[in-house]
């Protein structure tokens, strides 16, 4: 697992102390940049300060806008031995079915939001996940990038 606080790793090569982790591919970084791109274009317009149901409707909307697949609030089943349990897990958007969005509108993001968003990732086998809390001055400050 790597947590990156908002820059975009390069898919070309490992970095130190990431031997043998395998590069995201260079489509899903594509796409996570469009969901980054996209994050910034709905904070300008909106700002800091909305219920999140609102951030997830108008981040799929632009994201949409871009010509991207979204997907929103996608159950996840959790695989316990060999039973799939249906608990209420939701992602809020899965985009081109590749990258996961946790949207968030909170005063600040704490280590249980990092944990679901990674829990996200494994239950559905995608690599790349997204953490935005849009409630900050600077959309920056609330961006967090997560990679298995």
């Amino acid at each position: 697992m790597n947590v990156d606080l908002g820059s975009s790793q390069s898919a070309q090569g490992a970095h130190e102390g990431h031997e043998g982790i395998e590069p995201i591919p260079a489509n899903v970084e594509r796409v996570g940049r469009a969901v980054m791109d996209a994050a910034f274009a709905v904070h300008k317009a909106l700002g800091p300060g909305l219920l999140e149901s609102v951030y997830e409707t108008c981040l799929a909307e632009e994201l949409k806008l871009r010509g991207l697949r979204v997907e929103r609030q996608l159950g996840v089943p959790v695989i316990y031995g060999e039973a799939r349990l249906e608990v209420g897990y939701r992602l809020d958007l899965l985009v081109e079915g590749v990258v996961v969005v946790e949207i968030k509108s909170v005063e600040g993001l704490a280590p249980i939001h990092t944990a679901q968003v990674l829990t996200y990732l494994r239950f559905s086998n995608v690599r790349l996940g997204y953490l935005i809390n849009f409630n900050t001055v600077l959309l920056k400050q609330g961006l967090r990038r997560l990679v298995l």
